[in-house]
């Protein structure tokens, strides 16, 4: 069965999407963090970060740094947070989390946004990709 990933993927679920390539794909978390909480992922379906073959591995941190760059880029914070921790989705999957303070990482602090917030976010983000 596809994970929720691959149906995002494969566009049967919506996202809000920020960046995306032939390989690889990032978007907000619908139960955020933090204001800009991305995941990013391959687009293949593989359950986890290390049994990913190495060029794999090496491009989708490549595309998730560029990632995190826009991110920084786009909302306020002290740096990015990043965290691989797989256990919910069996997908791999990057979380970048903009951080002010260490509770944002602990994934027991979220946040509400509405679906125009999101959209809009995604969009800004998007515009400071490299």
């Amino acid at each position: 069965m596809a994970s929720i990933f691959t149906k995002i993927i494969n566009e049967e679920i919506p996202c809000y999407k920020v960046a995306e390539d032939k390989d690889f794909i990032a978007f907000l978390d619908i139960n955020p963090n933090t204001k800009g909480h991305t995941l990013c992922i391959p687009k293949i379906e593989v359950d986890k970060v290390f049994d990913l073959n190495e060029e794999t591995y090496v491009a989708l941190m490549k595309f998730t740094r560029k990632v995190a760059i826009a991110l920084e880029k786009t909302v306020p914070c002290k740096r990015v947070g990043v965290s691989v921790i797989g256990l919910e989705v069996p997908h791999v999957h990057v979380h970048l989390i903009p951080l002010n303070e260490m509770k944002e990482m602990t994934f027991s602090h979220k946040i509400a946004m509405s679906p125009v917030q999101f959209s809009d976010l995604a969009k800004s983000i998007n515009k400071n990709l490299d």
